[in-house]
């Protein structure tokens, strides 16, 4: 089906609609890709800090939390979850953070690394 056949069948409401989209798309390109290189890192156990460092420093860390270690590893200005004792893995899967105000977080095993920088504002969302 040619493209020009399918806008013929789309309605004023549909375009307006497909341009909002597409205006919502490029303004979450910009919020996403404007952030800044983080600084600083700050890693919680509970509702503790346990390490807080700069983040160009590269090191791993081993950090015990109520079902055991979670191992992070920081190199070339990056941090992410090597691993962890939770059952999913889903802070192995959030990848590398290097953004200010990224967050990397094992739920189960209660650990949260935050990335601060110039435009640091704190926690988007915080949940008990």
């Amino acid at each position: 089906m040619a493209l020009s056949s399918l806008w013929a069948r789309t309605t004023g409401t549909d375009r307006v609609l497909i341009a909002l989209l597409v205006l919502i798309l490029l303004g979450s390109l910009f919020f996403t890709f404007g952030r800044v290189p983080g600084k600083q890192l700050v890693i919680y156990s509970g509702e503790k800090i346990v390490f807080s460092g700069p983040l160009v420093q590269d090191r791993r860390l081993d950090l015990q939390g109520p079902l055991g270690i979670t191992s992070i590893e920081i190199a070339g200005g990056r941090v992410r979850v090597v691993s962890s004792p939770c059952p999913r893995k889903i802070c192995i899967g959030m990848g590398e953070a290097w953004r200010s105000g990224d967050l990397l977080a094992c739920v189960p095993n209660r650990i949260v690394v935050r990335i601060e920088g110039e435009d640091s504002k704190g926690y988007d969302l915080l949940s008990r």
